[in-house]
């Protein structure tokens, strides 16, 4: 320490006494001279004569813009950095604005001219002040309806993703970008288009709330048009070209061109018959195709695969005739036939009446089903028409050809009810043979009005054979006539003036129907019902009938009710015989009773028939004075 001292002292002067100074005298204020020639007090430095120092002036003033805070004007990009980019605007100095406003505009490159916003002439830091971004907000609003009008394309930014599309910054102006005006394509995923910069074009203004709706998609499209009317102005009809497999279908297959999409129909991949498309072809394959047709108004293409191949039906052997034997496969079936495949592309109709010697109505799905392998004989061969009609029961033995030896007349069979009309029963004996039972040869003592009083479709029922018609293949037969005429047995118990017991089962104006023995019914008109005690015979009255007339032919049995007598008569030689013939009936009667429904006789016709006989038999006794 003492030695730093030292050093100091050393260094430092010796300290000296003070001088003494005389007192200063009161400032003055300095007068310049009025002469004083300001302008000469650097001339011995300047250069320039009066004249030139002016020119120069000048000069360097036309070098810089006269500018004002807040205007817009034009400046030149001098520089990019990656936070900012510097503009030239012709001032005394550079302006600096944050790369970020220029993002709309990813291709920026010095010299560009962009227009900016005076914010201020000098800043904080003495520099010049600029925004583009607020530059462009000025006139946006005024752009973006210009664009409107003229479908102008801009850039915009996809800033982020909202409901059902994106946002996007157009002009500073923020519109709106729906997901479906993004592309063609269906976009499942938004987020990939934020933050990027794309071409737009503007679709919609709301002027009054200022909204902007803006698509890309439409961009698209119109360069597609573009596309495809070049390429269809060039198409012609059976032009082949080359496209790729872009879709399938069940209903065909779309074909790329090269910018343009053609459809090949189903029917037009193969000449044979296909139940998909992938049959044929493979997503993404080359393939070539011919132009069948072609809209230019609305941009179709019909194209087609198969034409590119012989059609099967040129290859067809020409040595196949009416007549012959084919073998194919069943492709398609309706109601009404099936189509067979006998080749690739050639089919021929089985109509379901050649499928079986059957005359039943039926469907061609009784007899086959799509994929079965048959066998059938050509009807009909059109080549020129392109059209085969085949058959399968003519590779069958005709049930009609020997019909009279396999079922002779008078011959017992067993059939099967297929359907009712009003006047019969259609029957079937076999498959392709077919009978009708009439009406009046279902029963002997019923009367029958339809035939599904008697049975029911699907029923079996023997018949006999009455009639043979071969060559209009038909067959009459009866079911009746399996049994014998039980009113021949009746003629011999329902003699004339016999007795019987009945039941009165209905009555009308005209008389009373009677369940009588043996299961048959009688008639009792409305003179002859007068009972013992004066009254009339009513429904469920059991009584004793005389028999007035019988008549086998027409199944008809007239009763009257007896006079009371006041005093009882032996019996006479003949009713006694009346009644031994009506006891010796009673058994084989009884037998065929089992057999035997209840007939009726209240038919129309049966008492117009009684009515008439009575009225005959009322005036013959009025005239032998009778009554």
């Amino acid at each position: 320490m003492a030695e730093n001292e030292n050093i100091i002292n050393e260094a430092m002067p010796v300290e000296e006494k003070p001088v003494e100074k005389a007192p200063k005298a009161p400032k003055q204020k300095p007068v310049p001279a009025a002469d004083f020639d300001w302008s000469s007090s650097h001339k011995k430095f300047d250069n320039y004569s009066a004249e030139e120092r002016t020119k120069l002036e000048e000069k360097y003033a036309n070098t810089m813009n006269q500018v004002a805070d807040h205007d817009v004007i034009e400046g030149t990009v001098v520089a990019i950095t990656p936070r900012e980019v510097v503009v030239n605007i012709g001032y005394k100095s550079d302006g600096v604005i944050p790369v970020a406003e220029f993002r709309t505009n990813p291709n920026l490159k010095v010299g560009d001219k962009v227009e900016v916003f005076v914010e201020n002439q000098e800043g904080v830091n003495g520099q010049l002040v600029l925004s583009h971004k607020k530059a462009i907000m000025l006139q946006a609003w005024d752009r973006v309806n210009a664009a409107f009008e003229s479908g102008e394309i801009v850039n915009g930014y996809v800033k982020s993703r909202t409901k059902g599309g994106l946002i996007v910054e157009v002009f500073g102006l923020e519109a709106f970008l729906p997901g479906s005006q993004i592309d063609v394509k269906p976009i499942r995923d938004y987020d990939v288009f934020v933050n990027s910069v794309m071409e737009f074009k503007v679709v919609k203004i709301n002027q009054e709330f200022k909204n902007v709706v803006v698509s890309h998609k439409a961009l698209i499209e119109d360069e597609i048009e573009q596309q495809k009317a070049e390429i269809i102005g060039k198409l012609e009809k059976g032009q082949v070209l080359e496209g790729v497999v872009k879709n399938i279908t069940s209903y065909g297959v779309f074909i790329d061109l090269g910018g343009v999409d053609g459809l090949i129909h189903i029917t037009d991949l193969s000449w044979g018959r296909i139940n998909n498309p992938e049959e044929i072809v493979k997503l993404d394959e080359k393939i070539k195709v011919v132009i069948l047709d072609f809209d230019e108004g609305k941009k179709r293409i019909a194209l087609g695969l198969k034409q590119l191949t012989p059609h099967p039906w040129d290859a067809l052997d020409a040595n196949l005739n009416v007549g012959d034997t084919v073998k194919g496969k069943v492709v398609v079936i309706a109601d009404y036939g099936a189509f067979v495949e006998i080749a690739p592309g050639v089919e021929g109709l089985i109509h379901v009446s050649e499928m079986s010697w059957s005359q039943h109505l039926r469907t061609a799905q009784d007899f086959l089903k799509v994929g079965d392998e048959v066998e059938a004989q050509i009807l009909t061969l059109d080549r020129e028409e392109r059209k085969m009609s085949l058959g399968m029961k003519q590779l069958m033995p005709d049930p009609w050809a020997n019909i009279a030896e396999r079922y002779p007349i008078n011959s017992k069979h067993t059939a099967t009810v297929r359907n009712f009309t009003n006047f019969g029963i259609f029957v079937e004996l076999e498959e392709g043979v077919d009978g009708l039972i009439h009406i009046s040869d279902l029963s002997w003592s019923k009367k029958i009005k339809h035939p599904a009083e008697f049975t029911k479709v699907g029923e079996t029922i023997d018949v006999v054979v009455l009639d043979v018609d071969q060559e209009n293949r038909r067959l009459s037969l009866g079911h009746k006539q399996l049994e014998e005429n039980p009113w021949d047995v009746f003629e011999g118990v329902f003699t004339i003036g016999s007795m019987h017991q009945g039941t009165v089962i209905s009555a009308s104006d005209k008389g009373v129907v009677v369940s009588l023995p043996y299961g048959v019914e009688g008639f009792c008109p409305s003179r002859y019902m007068k009972k013992e005690d004066g009254t009339n015979a009513k429904v469920e009255d059991v009584l004793d009938f005389k028999v007035l007339e019988f008549n086998k032919e027409i199944k008809r049995i007239v009763l009257a009710l007896p006079k009371v007598e006041t005093e009882k008569e032996p019996k006479s030689s003949e009713e006694k015989a009346a009644d031994k013939a009506a006891k010796q009936a009673k058994h084989a009667v009884k037998q065929i009773n089992d057999a035997i429904e209840h007939s009726t006789l209240g038919d129309l016709d049966v008492l117009a028939g009684l009515k008439e006989n009575l009225e005959k038999q009322e005036k013959a006794a009025k005239e032998n004075g009778a009554e």
